[in-house]
């Protein structure tokens, strides 16, 4: 077994490096992930009302902002020029469910993007709620699904 062991980037050296895409085609991809948000139900009661503003949505412009970031978060990820980014926030009996779909017509997939987005809301919301609630836990930062590419279709327990 080589050196790399599978690991895409990883050279035959194991030596970090930047996938070479110039020969893949252009497909169009899309990736969903989602992450939770622990929270206190009297945190998330108070999240509409906190004095720097709608607390969900400045989570949504973050993740947002943050999947067109993407490769200046993750050092050997390909910039995407990106086709949408939506960015869901669902309510739950411990905390908020964060999920991301970003979609791409590139010769590499969405789901670091789509990943990032997800922390990067996640990581907005706790910001918003530390004043009242320190102990908040971002957590369950995971890939649900994608699309497109190579490699064909992959969904989580699929």
């Amino acid at each position: 077994m080589s050196a790399d062991a599978g690991f895409s980037h990883l050279d035959e050296r194991g030596e970090a490096r930047m996938v070479d895409v110039s020969g893949k085609p252009v497909s169009r991809r899309v990736a969903r992930a989602s992450c939770r948000i622990l929270l206190s139900s009297s945190t998330l009661d108070r999240l509409a009302t906190l004095a720097k503003g709608d607390a969900l949505a400045v989570a949504r412009v973050a993740g947002i902002q943050a999947a067109k970031r993407t490769a200046d978060w993750i050092p050997l990820a390909h910039p995407l020029a990106l086709d949408r980014v939506a960015i869901e926030l669902e309510r739950a009996d411990d905390g908020l469910t964060i999920s991301s779909e970003v979609v791409a017509t590139a010769r590499t997939g969405a789901a670091m993007d789509a990943l990032v987005a997800c922390a990067a809301a996640a990581l907005a919301l706790y910001d918003m709620v530390k004043a009242v609630e320190r102990g908040a836990i971002v957590t369950e930062l995971r890939l649900e699904s994608k699309s497109g590419g190579a490699r064909g279709d992959w969904t989580r327990g699929g």
